[in-house]
Parts: C-alpha cells; structure tokens; sequence
C-alpha cells in the first residue's frame, strides 16, 4: 500500500507515513480473545486491511510476562496506525491491558461483527465529534465533587468520548445509604435531546452530574451512554 498523501510506499497497509508525517487510518477495530487479536484498520468506510496477532497462554508465573509481550504486540499496531479512535470487543483483560500499553481511548462495541458495527456508526460520529480536551469540557457552578481523585477519574472518563460537550457537576446530597464499596458510577438514560446523567456515589454521599453530548435525540443519547457506562466499567468504576 502507498501513503494517500505522498505516495511512498508503506510496510503495512494503513501505517501511518513518516515521510509526509500524516495518518492513513482514522479507525481501527479490535477484536480480542485471550489468545487471539485482529485488528482492522479504516479509513471512513474503506478497509485497509486487518492484522491479526496470537498468543500461547501461559499460566503462573510465567503468564504475567506472557500477557504482557502480547498486550505490547497489540499496542505497537496501534501506535504503527495512529489512528483518531480505537473500537474494542472481546476479551475485557485483554483490551483493558492495550488500553494500559498504548493510553488510547477505547470505545466498547458489542456485537458479532464489530468492525459493520462501526461502520454503521460512521454516521453518528460524522456528526457528533468533539475535540476539546476532556480537562475544558468541565464547567457549571458546582466545581467540587465527591469520591476524591476516583471522582475525578470518573469524570475525565466519561469527558475523554468523542460525542461529549460539556460535563456539569451538581450539588451533593449527603443522605443517601452508606456504602463501604468506594466511589461507584453509573450513566442513566438519556433524555429526548439525547442528554444523560452520571449518578456518582460515595459512602452516604450522592452526586448528579449532567452530561451534554452532541446526540440530536434518545436513540443516539442511547448509543453514548452504553459507550460511557462501559467506559466506566473498565475503569473499575461502574456501579452494577
């Protein structure tokens, strides 16, 4: 394959050109079990191609190092594409442990064939993309929240989407149930405009927080809420 920009040749197909310092892929797909990945590369609705990676699972101490070397495989695709977003299904661990080499954010699709997933979707980002940094899309009047650095890293999670405008703290109600369990998240459904809420609980502490997203109505509020309530969970912040 050839860059689209320059026309030098590339070893993989959708690598991003390091002769004209441009990307070749904006999506990439991965498809990940325990002891096998793919990972498909798009360019809008076009396929690259696909690149797939194994693995011999190992067990006790030497499966540390195992999952580790595979997990690195996986991200030195990634960094290979530079790609503006990256869609997951499979295996938690396994995404979770790319997620943690490569620091991209990884939008859970969950379905039998992930990669016509997303390609379905295109049209639903086409519309909604925001690129302002998680850290400026914070605002509202109530400017603490609850749960301490968790608190925060729940909200720089559900800030990090693509599809997210603005994240609005509310005031804190202290008398809710007492819980022993730490900070817990959880996104409610979305309302007509295609807005949700993020419900944070900490000990008898309990914080609503609005969330503005660029959906135009409930189905599509529907699509970023799953996306964050997963988000949520793979952070190990998602309350059941």
């Amino acid at each position: 394959m050839e860059c689209r920009h320059c026309g030098s040749p590339l070893e993989k197909p959708g690598d991003f050109c390091l002769v004209c310092r441009t990307g070749n892929t904006d999506t990439v797909v991965l498809e990940a079990a325990r002891d096998r990945a793919t990972l498909t590369m798009l360019d809008d609705e076009t396929r690259l191609g696909e690149t797939t990676i194994t693995t011999a699972p190992e067990e006790g101490d030497l499966e540390v190092v195992e999952f580790r070397n595979f997990a690195s495989l996986l991200g030195d695709e990634l960094r290979r594409k530079r790609p503006e977003e990256v869609y997951a299904a499979g295996d938690r661990d396994v995404i979770q442990g790319v997620r943690e080499d490569t620091h991209y954010a990884f939008y859970r699709v969950e379905d039998d064939d992930p990669v016509e997933a997303v390609l379905e979707r295109r049209g639903d980002r086409a519309l909604d993309v925001v690129e302002t940094a998680p850290a400026d899309k914070l605002g509202g009047s109530h400017t603490t929240l609850i749960g301490g650095r968790a608190g925060m890293r729940a909200i720089q999670t559900v800030a990090g989407h693509p599809h997210v405008k603005k994240v609005i703290p509310g005031p804190i109600d202290a008398g809710g149930t007492g819980s022993q369990s730490g900070l817990r998240a959880k996104v409610t459904r979305a309302d007509a405009g295609g807005n949700v809420r993020m419900l944070l609980r900490d000990g008898s502490s309990v914080q609503e927080n609005r969330i503005v997203t660029t959906a135009r109505d409930r189905e599509l509020g529907e699509v970023v809420r799953d996306d964050l309530n997963e988000a949520l969970l793979e952070a190990g912040l998602r309350e059941e």
